[in-house]
């Protein structure tokens, strides 16, 4: 029989998770896998109850709280560690987004007549990380805050979406979430932006974008209008 013990441990509010997986690897025991679109704690036992994915969770869905749990076993936590290690796994950070997938891509119609479409980039740099708060082309801009992989799914991206604005590229998942919502931020309070664009994958992770944006446009103290555009992973716009 499992003993149980009062003690502080980790809380997931099912209603507040959006299935991000930014708390999955800030859990260094891997007590955290993303199952059915949300996070689960997968064993009392491998959590420590220290908190260490709080800060990850931009929903604010993670808490701690004190109750009757299975005592944490460090002995069983190492073990769980080295076995998946050990194991080569198709979700190797629990995330659903990572999962492979391979559909039948839609072949070019050539038309000789037709130039070859150009692009409509109008800056440098474009990583959110590189741009500086105070660059020139974000001065009263229609701003585009734009996943990573965006523009290799969505063909038309140079005519539909970044012509007439100017662009940011940063990933939620992989990139430094905290320095990226601040960085956002401090641009919205220098730029004079005129709106905010976010164009984002249809995998759970991705929308962790639309929440960085809309803190940032928060914490900026501007009224800055805002839309959002969803991806498909076949190179639709599903929204």
């Amino acid at each position: 029989m499992t003993t149980k013990v009062l003690r502080k441990i980790i809380k997931i509010d099912e209603e507040k998770c959006n299935g991000c997986g930014l708390c999955v690897p800030a859990c260094v025991e891997e007590a955290l896998q993303i199952i059915d679109g949300k996070a689960r704690l997968i064993s009392e036992t491998y959590c420590d109850g220290l908190g260490a994915c709080l800060g990850e969770c931009p929903q604010g869905a993670i808490t701690i709280e004190e109750k009757e749990a299975e005592e944490f076993d460090e002995e069983a936590t190492n073990l769980h560690m080295a076995a998946k290690i050990a194991v080569e796994e198709p979700l190797p950070c629990g995330c659903p987004g990572s999962a492979v997938r391979q559909f039948e891509a839609q072949a070019q119609v050539e038309v000789a007549t037709a130039p070859s479409p150009r692009s409509t980039l109008g800056q440098w740099p474009v990583q959110l990380t590189l741009v500086p708060p105070g660059a020139p082309f974000l001065q009263g801009a229609d701003l585009l805050l734009v996943a990573d992989c965006v523009p290799f799914a969505y063909a038309g991206f140079h005519q539909d979406l970044l012509s007439g604005h100017a662009l940011l590229v940063a990933c939620p998942k992989l990139d430094n979430f905290p320095a990226h919502q601040e960085k956002l931020a401090q641009i919205l309070r220098q730029s004079g932006v005129k709106s905010l664009t976010v164009v984002h994958m249809e995998v759970p992770c991705c929308f962790g974008l639309v929440q960085m944006a809309k803190e940032a446009i928060r914490a900026s103290g501007q009224d800055i209008p805002f839309n959002e555009v969803t991806i498909g992973v076949t190179g639709d716009i599903k929204s």
